[in-house]
């Protein structure tokens, strides 16, 4: 069988792209032929995408769209006469971006609109999340299943040491780690509120670590240095790195004490299992598909009070025995990531779209 996939931008170090590819890899070894077809690619990744202009990129058995932006890749997909699995990755609400970027809140909004325009024009559409099936569902999507990002941790559990970088971090202080790029919907904000409270409350020796872009929405990056001014924080405990290496990254986890999580839209949140994968007890707010992707793992607390939610983070730094527990829960709950679950869903849904049982 034919098993194509479609994703609007290649990239490296792009959670949808590198989902594609792992899939690509577990397709071919099913016995699948299964090439990826995007319509921006990066120059390193031309060897293993190819440009949505193939004449052979319509020519799937089954076609799987990992949709998040809208594109002209929509229509195209409506069009097929088969096989058509739509590949939800979530759309972060467009009133984020209202007070800091047009062209974002445009963009999110469209991507809806265009999200809509495919009810009634696939034969299967499946959210990274129950969070994301559930929208699926009230679009009006009548064949809807849910089938998780496919995260390859070894390159993190198994990247090479950064002794320089991690003796900088390992200077005394307490690091809690958040991974992601730096925008509205993540309210990093409010790492500037919550660090009030746990300064206060439990313990002066913090440091917080943003890894991810900065310049996805500059005006609100801007807002949180000015906030960060207006708050008098001192300058060596909020870190922002921007983009890094797998290196970099497996040692930003390795010196974490918490992974904290204070986003209010997330569609999955790879860095979770990130997290997990490196034993990095989680403290996350319950919003989005948080919950899902926790799936009674890690810590959530809800509501939104920071007061309470800073002592759970002490109890997370301090208290070996509840750390120790927390990290055995996410070590059980990872394991219901492996390649294995994603053989087993990618078969499910290749029955459901091809009608037969058969399928190998």
């Amino acid at each position: 069988m034919i098993v194509n996939q479609w994703v609007g931008a290649a990239h490296r170090y792009d959670a949808i792209g590198d989902h594609a590819r792992h899939v690509q890899v577990i397709l071919r070894a099913m016995g699948h032929t299964s090439e990826i077809y995007g319509l921006t690619v990066d120059e390193d990744l031309r060897d293993i995408v190819r440009p949505f202009d193939h004449p052979d990129a319509r020519s799937g058995d089954v076609t799987i769209f990992h949709y998040a932006l809208p594109s002209a890749m929509t229509g195209a997909f409506a069009d097929l006469p088969r096989g058509r699995v739509l590949h939800y990755h979530n759309i972060t609400p467009a009133h984020y971006f209202a007070p800091y970027n047009a062209g974002q809140y445009r963009l999110c909004r469209v991507g809806r609109e265009h999200l809509r325009r495919l009810v009634g024009h696939a034969d299967l559409a499946l959210g990274v999340s129950e969070f994301n099936r559930l929208e699926l569902q009230e679009m009006g999507f009548a064949e809807t299943g849910v089938m998780p990002i496919a995260v390859d941790v070894d390159r993190l559990t198994k990247a090479p040491r950064r002794p320089a970088l991690e003796r900088i971090l390992d200077d005394g202080l307490t690091n809690i780690l958040f991974v992601g790029r730096i925008a509205p919907n993540k309210r990093i904000d409010d790492y500037i509120r919550f660090a009030e409270h746990y300064k206060r409350y439990v313990n002066i020796d913090y440091r917080f670590i943003f890894v991810g872009r900065t310049d996805a929405v500059p005006h609100y990056y801007s807002a949180i240095r000015t906030l960060l001014l207006q708050y008098e924080m001192p300058h060596d405990r909020f870190m922002f790195t921007g983009p890094v290496t797998d290196e970099d990254l497996a040692a930003y986890y390795r010196m974490a004490s918490v992974y904290l999580s204070l986003s209010e839209h997330e569609g999955f949140c790879v860095p979770l299992l990130e997290a997990m994968a490196m034993d990095v007890p989680i403290l996350a707010y319950a919003a989005g598909a948080v919950p899902d992707t926790l799936s009674g793992s890690g810590v959530l607390f809800s509501p939104r009070d920071f007061e309470y939610a800073a002592e759970l983070l002490g109890e997370l730094v301090f208290n070996d025995d509840l750390r120790g527990e927390v990290i055995g829960g996410q070590r059980r709950r990872l394991a219901d990531f492996g390649d294995g679950r994603v053989e087993k869903d990618l078969r499910a849904a290749l029955s459901r779209v091809a009608g037969n049982t058969s399928v190998r």
